[in-house]
C-alpha cells in the first residue's frame, strides 16, 4: 500500500537511569515483513513506539511521512468490550469509509480469519485466540500504510501461536504492507520475517546483525538447509 520504508538515523533515547539508544540507525524496507529480534529489555517495544510517535527521541531523524497511517497490534487484543466483533472493526473505519464500504471490508476480514459467524458476539464471549484473530483483522482492515506488531502472540499457547502466525502471513500476502514485527522468538522471526534485525542485550542497544531471509514462505518452519542455517546463526547471536 505504500512505496516508502522507514529510516531511523542517529536516534538517541533514554529512560531515567537507562540509555536505550544512542546514535541508532536502521532502515526498514517497504512492502516486506521486517522483524526486530532480541532479548527482553533490549528496546524492541521502545523502537516501535518511537516509529509510531508515542515516544519522541532526544535526537535523530525518523524518515517517514508524518501523516502516514499506522496500525498497531499489541500483545493483548485491546478490543472495546461493549462493542461486538463487527463493531470493533467498523469503529476504526468510520473516518475513512462510508457505511456500505465499512460493512464490506468488515465482512471480508471476518471471512479471512474464519469468524464470519461470530460478528455479533462480544469480546467476552470469545476465546483468547479468537479475540486476537479479531485484533489481527482489525489491524489489516485499517487503511494503514504501515503495521507495527509488538509480540502479539506472546501470551498464547504454542499451537495457537503457530496458527496465528500462519494467519498473519496469509493476510500479509494479500497486500504486502510494510510491516514491523517485534519478537524474542527465533522460530517466529524466521517464519514471518523477510528481513531480520537483531538487537544487542547490552545498553545502549545496537544493531548487531541484519539477515535477509531468502527462504520462501512455504519452506519456513521446515528442515530446509537455508532455514536451519539462519536458525543456527540467530541462536548463536542471542546466546552471545
Amino acid at each position: 500500500m505504500n512505496s516508502e520504508g522507514i529510516i531511523l538515523k542517529d536516534i538517541s533515547f533514554s529512560y531515567p537511569n537507562q540509555n536505550i539508544f544512542k546514535n541508532f540507525n536502521i532502515n526498514i524496507p517497504a512492502s516486506k515483513v521486517s522483524v526486530i529480534l532480541g532479548p527482553s529489555g533490549c528496546g524492541k517495544s521502545t523502537l516501535l513506539n518511537i516509529i509510531h510517535g508515542i515516544l519522541t527521541p532526544e535526537s535523530g531523524i525518523i524518515g517517514k511521512d508524518k501523516n502516514i497511517l499506522i496500525s498497531y497490534l499489541f500483545q493483548e487484543p485491546r478490543l472495546v468490550p461493549w462493542k461486538t466483533v463487527k463493531q470493533n472493526i467498523e469503529l476504526i473505519l468510520r473516518n475513512h469509509y462510508d457505511y456500505k464500504q465499512r460493512k464490506k471490508i468488515t465482512e471480508h476480514y471476518l471471512e479471512l480469519i474464519g469468524l464470519s459467524e461470530f460478528g455479533d458476539y462480544y469480546p467476552s464471549e470469545l476465546s483468547g485466540g479468537m479475540r486476537q484473530r479479531v485484533a489481527i483483522a482489525r489491524a489489516f482492515a485499517y487503511p494503514a500504510e504501515i503495521i507495527l506488531m509488538d509480540e502479539p502472540f506472546q501470551a498464547l499457547d504454542p499451537g495457537l501461536k503457530i496458527n496465528l502466525t500462519k494467519l498473519f502471513s496469509s493476510l500479509w500476502i494479500e497486500d504486502n504492507r510494510t510491516s514491523l514485527f517485534v519478537t524474542h522468538d527465533i522460530e517466529e522471526a524466521i517464519f514471518l520475517g523477510d528481513e531480520i534485525f537483531v538487537l544487542s542485550s547490552s545498553k545502549p542497544s545496537i544493531l548487531i546483525e541484519h539477515i535477509i531471509n531468502t527462504v520462501s514462505r512455504p519452506k519456513r518452519q521446515t528442515e530446509d538447509p537455508e532455514y536451519l542455517k539462519i536458525k543456527t546463526r540467530l541462536n548463536s547471536l542471542l546466546v552471545n
